[in-house]
């Protein structure tokens, strides 16, 4: 892990342990750094400690060019080391980057490094049993079919009263971000331990980013009885599970085997392409009135429901507004059934939709 870091870095931070002086793993480290013939920043750290200043001069034994004394409890000299690390950075104009993003997401020990390393075929992500090893998020470029897609892991999401560590708050927050960030997310269940009610919650952080979605249920590798019955079934609670999302598109497969492997980008790519779709204004319109003919909303309190006009107004999720004459008259069931007769019309699978019901002339 730490030399495929350095192979990548532009500059490296070498941390050493001023209190406990120059060590022989301290010398191994130094002779992986000067074969990789990078730029090598020597940070003494606990510099606070009257031992680091009686050791700070055993250190220039490593033979590098750079050391700067820090002390990370007392947050002393991180201003002099962050202007050395970025002293020779040329400015660089930021490119819009088109790429398809993707986040794994899911609780912790569920498989989402292993699948990250699947999806790679290498070990970027350290892969360990111990539930809650990865503790940031972890930008990757993935190639597919000869196109590059961003391939964002993320820490284990745990239940907000289980984050004791305010490293695991961080993870969390680094965790939505990461959602945020992403076009599609690939929810990952655990198929030894079936659905849980945080795994609902998780998927509800996506729905309510508006992202698209991919169900995976890994460690299929696991189920030994008729697997054909076992998946069918397993659709089935997941249908009842996720009735709040019912367009989520479900992939089984074992990461830790790579059986299956090659069933989940089809489905990425499908969840982002229904998210970007745009429909033409006279079909939408056609939709909505030929589904307000066929079934009027009731009245209420004498007040009948008039639909004049449907757009789609943006995408990623698809987002449509619909020009009414009273928006208080819409029910959510009403709602329900007009998405439900845009989704019969128009493949939208994988992304939620939004509709936005505007009163006349309202911007």
């Amino acid at each position: 892990q730490a030399e495929i870091a350095i192979n990548e870095a532009d500059i490296v931070v070498f941390i050493v342990d001023g209190k406990e002086g120059l060590t022989a793993n301290d010398l191994i480290i130094r002779d992986i750094l000067r074969r990789s013939k990078k730029k090598v920043i020597v940070a003494i750290n606990k510099m606070d400690a009257q031992a680091a200043e009686d050791n700070i001069y055993e250190f220039y034994e490593l033979g590098f060019d750079t050391y700067i004394p820090i002390s990370s409890i007392h947050n002393i000299g991180f201003v002099d080391l962050m202007d050395t690390v970025t002293n020779d950075f040329n400015e660089k104009e930021e490119k819009q980057d088109d790429r398809l993003r993707f986040s794994i997401i899911g609780r912790p020990n569920v498989g989402k490094s292993s699948l990250m390393n699947a999806l790679l075929n290498e070990e970027r992500v350290v892969v360990s049993d111990i539930a809650g090893t990865t503790r940031d998020s972890i930008d990757t470029v993935l190639t597919y079919d000869k196109n590059e897609y961003i391939l964002i892991d993320t820490a284990g999401l745990r239940k907000k009263g289980k984050i004791f560590e305010s490293v695991e708050k961080y993870s969390l927050l680094r965790s939505m971000r990461a959602i945020d960030r992403s076009d599609v997310c690939l929810l990952v269940i655990n198929a030894e331990e079936g659905i849980i009610e945080h795994d609902k919650h998780i998927a509800g952080y996506a729905l309510e980013a508006g992202k698209a979605i991919v169900i995976v249920v890994n460690k299929w590798d696991t189920i030994e009885t008729d697997k054909d019955a076992t998946m069918k079934k397993w659709k089935t609670d997941i249908k009842n599970n996720f009735q709040f999302m019912p367009y989520a598109k479900v992939c089984f497969l074992s990461a830790k085997t790579r059986k299956r492997i090659s069933t989940l980008m089809p489905l990425v790519l499908e969840s982002y392409e229904n998210a970007t779709k745009e429909i033409k204004t006279n079909i939408l319109n056609d939709i909505i009135m030929e589904a307000f003919m066929e079934t009027p909303p009731p009245s209420y309190k004498g007040k009948k429901l008039k639909i004049y006009f449907t757009h789609q107004s943006g995408t990623k999720p698809p987002r449509f507004d619909i020009s009414v004459n009273s928006k208080g008259l819409i029910h959510f069931s009403y709602e329900r059934y007009l998405e439900n007769k845009i989704r019969q019309n128009i493949d939208f699978s994988g992304t939620p939709i939004i509709l936005n019901f505007k009163n006349k002339g309202e911007e």
